[in-house]
C-alpha cells in the first residue's frame, strides 16, 4: 500500500460504548475522531446589578483523517469560535464568529500547555481552574472559573447515544457549574462580574439519524445546587426521537441519566420560528418548570454559508424550582445536516 493509498483509507474512530475516560487527557483534543467541540455558557451580573449572559465556543472539524504535512499551512482540522454576549439590561446581543486554519500558531489545541485557542481567542484549562479570554470590537471577556463541582459524563457505558445506529453517539463530558469571577468589558466600560458558568466538552465522528431535523437543548443551574441538562432531538415529522435525553446532578454531585420517557419538552411563545418558551416536566423528580428567555433576540447570524443562523440564549427557570441557564435551538431556518452545534452543518 503506498502512502496516498494508506491515506485515503484512514477512518475516523466512532464513539461506541465501553470507552475509558482518562483525565487530564480527554478534557482536550481527540484527533482520532472527526468534531469536537468546548462550550462555555454562563449567567454573571456585575457588582451593580447588572445581568449578562455569554458564550465562549472552541470547535475543532477534521476535513480528513490523515493528511500528509508538507508545510505549516498544510491543513488538516479547521478551528472555528463563537463568541457571544448578552446585555439583558441594555436589550442588546452582540455575537462574532471566526474560522482558522492552525498554520503557525493561529488556532489550535496544547495539552501540555493546557491551552485551547483560535486568535486571541482562549481558553487555558488546568487542573483546578478555566482562563478565559476573548477580544471583539464592541466587548470582551476575561473570565476566571472554578469547578464547584467535578465534571461528569453523560448517557451510558461511556457514550450519549443520539440514534439507533452503533456510532451515532458522543462522548459527552460536562463541568455543571463553574463559580465564574472577572470582567465583561462592554462599548469600553468594565464590569465586575460574578457567577455561574456551564461548560460542554463533546467529540464523535458520525452522523446523526437522518431523520432528525434539528433539536434543543437545556442547561440548567438550580438555586438548590442542583443541574439539569436536557435535549429534545426534532425529528422531521415533528415528533421528538426516542433517542432523547438528559441528566440530573445532585447536590454532592452524583448524576442520574435521564432516557425520552423520563421528561416532557413543551414548546410555547415563539419568536420568529424559535419557540423561546418552554415547560419542563421530570415526574421522577418532582421537577415542573417554566423556561423564559432573558432577551427574546439572542439568535446568532452568521456571515458564512457554512454554518446556518441558531437561537442560543439566557435563560430564566421558574416553577417547582427557581435557576438560570442556557437554551440551544438548531435546524428551525435550515435542516441540521450532522450533530449538535455549527461547527458540522452544512
Amino acid at each position: 500500500m503506498t502512502r496516498r493509498d494508506f491515506l485515503a483509507a484512514a477512518t475516523f474512530l466512532k464513539a461506541l460504548p465501553g470507552y475509558k475516560y482518562e483525565f487530564p487527557r480527554d478534557h482536550f483534543s481527540h484527533p482520532d475522531f472527526q468534531t469536537e467541540w468546548w462550550y462555555y455558557t454562563g449567567n454573571l451580573r456585575s457588582d451593580k446589578g447588572r445581568p449578562f449572559g455569554y458564550e465562549l465556543t472552541f470547535f475543532r472539524a477534521a476535513l480528513q483523517p490523515m493528511v500528509e504535512a508538507k508545510s505549516i499551512w498544510t491543513t488538516r482540522d479547521a478551528y472555528m469560535a463563537h463568541l457571544a454576549l448578552t446585555d439583558i439590561e441594555g436589550k442588546q446581543f452582540f455575537h462574532a464568529e471566526r474560522l482558522n486554519r492552525p498554520g503557525p500558531g493561529i488556532a489550535g489545541v496544547d495539552a501540555k500547555a493546557e491551552r485551547i485557542w483560535n486568535g486571541n481567542w482562549e481558553c487555558r484549562l488546568t487542573q483546578s481552574t478555566h482562563y478565559l479570554t476573548a477580544i471583539d470590537n464592541q466587548f470582551q471577556i476575561n473570565l476566571t472559573l472554578s469547578p464547584s463541582k467535578a465534571h461528569v459524563i453523560h448517557g451510558q457505558n461511556g457514550v450519549s447515544q443520539k440514534g439507533p445506529q452503533a456510532g451515532q453517539a458522543s462522548h459527552y463530558i460536562s463541568f455543571p457549574r463553574l463559580a465564574t469571577k472577572g470582567q465583561i468589558t462592554l462599548n469600553g466600560t468594565v464590569h465586575q462580574v460574578t457567577g455561574n458558568t456551564w461548560m460542554d466538552h463533546e467529540y464523535f465522528s458520525s452522523e446523526l439519524d437522518p431523520n432528525l431535523a434539528g433539536w434543543d437543548w437545556f442547561s440548567i443551574q438550580l438555586e438548590n445546587n442542583t443541574e439539569l441538562m436536557l435535549y429534545r432531538l426534532r425529528q422531521k415529522d415533528g415528533k421528538a426521537s426516542l433517542h432523547s435525553a438528559g441528566t440530573y446532578i445532585d447536590a454532592q454531585g452524583h448524576s442520574t441519566h435521564l432516557t425520552a420517557n423520563d421528561m416532557q419538552l413543551t414548546p410555547g411563545r415563539q419568536w420568529k420560528f424559535y419557540p423561546i418558551e418552554w415547560q419542563l416536566k421530570v415526574p421522577k423528580l418532582n421537577l415542573d418548570l417554566k423556561a423564559t428567555p432573558r432577551l427574546d433576540n439572542q439568535e446568532l447570524t452568521s456571515k458564512s454559508r457554512l454554518t446556518p443562523n441558531y437561537w442560543e440564549g439566557a435563560m430564566q427557570f421558574a416553577g417547582s424550582h427557581a435557576g438560570t441557564g442556557y437554551l440551544e435551538m438548531t435546524g428551525y431556518d435550515n435542516k441540521v445536516q450532522f450533530t449538535r452545534r455549527e461547527a458540522v452543518r452544512k
